[in-house]
Formats: C-alpha cells, sequence, structure tokens
C-alpha cells in the first residue's frame, strides 16, 4: 500500500516541477531580416547603416 501511495505522490508531482521550470529566466533567440540587427533596447530590429 505504501508503494501505490508513493507512486501516486511522485506521478502527481512530476509535471508540476516541469511546469516550474518554464519560469525561469530564458532569451530567446531572435533573428532579423538581411541588414538588420536587433536592438535589444528598443526590442526591434533596427536598420544597419554604413
Amino acid at each position: 500500500m505504501l508503494k501505490i501511495a508513493l507512486t501516486t505522490i511522485i506521478l502527481t508531482l512530476a509535471p508540476l516541477t516541469a511546469f516550474a521550470e518554464c519560469f525561469g529566466d530564458h532569451q530567446q533567440a531572435m533573428s532579423c531580416a538581411d541588414g538588420a540587427v536587433w536592438d535589444s533596447e528598443t526590442k526591434s530590429c533596427i536598420k544597419v547603416t554604413g
């Protein structure tokens, strides 16, 4: 009976730990069109001049 209870608890909590990992500080790769670069201050692509 104890094994069943422990298995149930583990299977119930396992998805919660995976869900919690999604809330960390993640950076997403951003790609811009040719002739533009990513500006982290404005969080947009800006044209490269020069």
